[in-house]
């Protein structure tokens, strides 16, 4: 029977039909065309019956991959072995040797990954990390392979490629999903373990910049009153000081989030650090800026829509380059930074209680049972709180710092 009939332009031009049809290549295999994609086929006889099997599909099996599985099939054949039975015995085989092997550390990291309870950005930072600087060199390896020498090996470049505090960032993860495989019976040693003492020395800790002398702020707080720009900038600039929520969270802002008749808006757990909802009162100056933006903005699902799409919002990077316009620079004063100005003002100057501000930073606040408050804990006194650190800031907007009085 004459082989090689096909030719690598028909096959690619073979086009679907409403029935099934066949192109025969010759020596037993041909491609099948469905209406769902095409398929290797190769027929053969054996012990006196006719079979058939499937090669594989096209793509990504290319016309020579067929005739190469062909050939190799035939030859079986003149051996006395069937084909069909070879190729279930060789995957049986694999799938043992992978069992024994165990799961790899791709698997182990993508697995640990989908358990996490943290926010998309949270995820999608760490998984690019993962991805980049493991997963890539090491992610094909049984984890019980891996040995503590090669795994730092591995993150004594990414010191070198990705910085120090991402190596080591990159080793915490790490660590963290041995101990959970170790925990399920699917490691019994945690390679990452103690790394950190062969490893770079951990950098200085940078702090965000902020701005806590009085005057300084007023100052700033009359810039961003001056500013200029497209309105859902402005009206985030202006609310970034005043409600005391992270930079993020406050440009993911949703017009069904906020309930403007209770002066209040509710935080959906998945867009928060701590994966908890989070209540944040609203001041009538807060309403008043909203209400402002709303013939702006009020149509489209988010508060701060983005200007190039409305399907994402303003950037961190937006905001950023609006203080610098402002004449406000990085060392001292950044969009976080306006949450360490709050926590230090609200206690030194306006004397409230730590926990009402911790708790309404969102940061973990226990009760004396070291149970963690609910979203709705102290919100009166937060909502009072919160009034106050408006009536504050607008003191200081107006150069009357002096009089912007602590409460009794």
């Amino acid at each position: 029977m004459p082989a090689n009939k096909l030719t690598a332009t028909q096959v690619r031009q073979a086009k679907p039909s409403e029935r099934a049809y066949k192109l025969h290549d010759g020596q037993g295999l041909s491609l099948r065309v469905r209406p769902s994609g095409k398929e290797w086929l190769f027929r053969f006889k054996y012990q006196g019956r006719s079979r058939e099997t499937i090669l594989g599909k096209h793509p990504p099996m290319t016309l020579a991959d067929a005739r190469l599985c062909r050939d190799e099939a035939r030859a079986l054949l003149k051996q006395g072995i069937d084909p069909i039975v070879h190729r279930s015995e060789q995957r049986e085989a694999a799938a043992r040797a992978a069992l024994e092997r165990g799961i790899t550390l791709a698997d182990m990291l993508r697995g640990w990954l989908s358990d996490q309870r943290w926010t998309d950005a949270t995820r999608s930072r760490v998984t690019g990390r993962l991805e980049r600087h493991i997963i890539q060199p090491l992610g094909h390896r049984p984890i019980k392979e891996i040995t503590a020498p090669e795994l730092l090996a591995v993150l004594r470049l990414v010191e070198q490629t990705g910085g120090v505090e991402t190596a080591r960032r990159a080793k915490q993860a790490v660590a963290r999903a041995y101990t959970a495989a170790i925990a399920a019976g699917q490691a019994s040693h945690n390679p990452a373990q103690g790394l950190e003492v062969a490893m770079a020395p951990k950098p200085r800790p940078r702090h965000f910049a902020a701005i806590t002398d009085p005057a300084r702020l007023g100052e700033l707080l009359r810039a961003i009153g001056g500013f200029t720009g497209q309105p859902q900038v402005m009206a985030a600039l202006r609310l970034l000081p005043m409600l005391m929520v992270r930079p993020g969270e406050l440009r993911g802002m949703e017009w069904g989030e906020l309930d403007m008749g209770a002066a209040l808006w509710t935080i959906p757990e998945h867009k928060m650090k701590m994966r908890r909802p989070h209540l944040v009162p609203l001041s009538p100056q807060a309403v008043e800026i909203l209400e402002g933006l709303r013939p702006w903005t009020g149509h489209r699902r988010l508060v701060f829509p983005g200007v190039r799409t409305a399907e994402r919002s303003i950037s961190d990077a937006t905001l950023t380059a609006a203080l610098r316009r402002l004449g406000f620079g990085a060392d001292e004063i950044t969009p976080h930074g306006f949450r360490a100005t709050a926590r230090t003002l609200l206690d030194e100057v306006l004397k409230y209680r730590p926990d009402y501000v911790e708790h309404q930073l969102a940061h973990a606040v226990r009760d004396a049972n070291g149970r963690a408050y609910n979203r709705t804990s102290f919100l009166a006194e937060r909502r009072e709180m919160m009034q106050a650190w408006a009536d504050y800031l607008d003191g200081l907007k107006a150069e009357k710092t002096g009089n912007a009085q602590s409460p009794d």
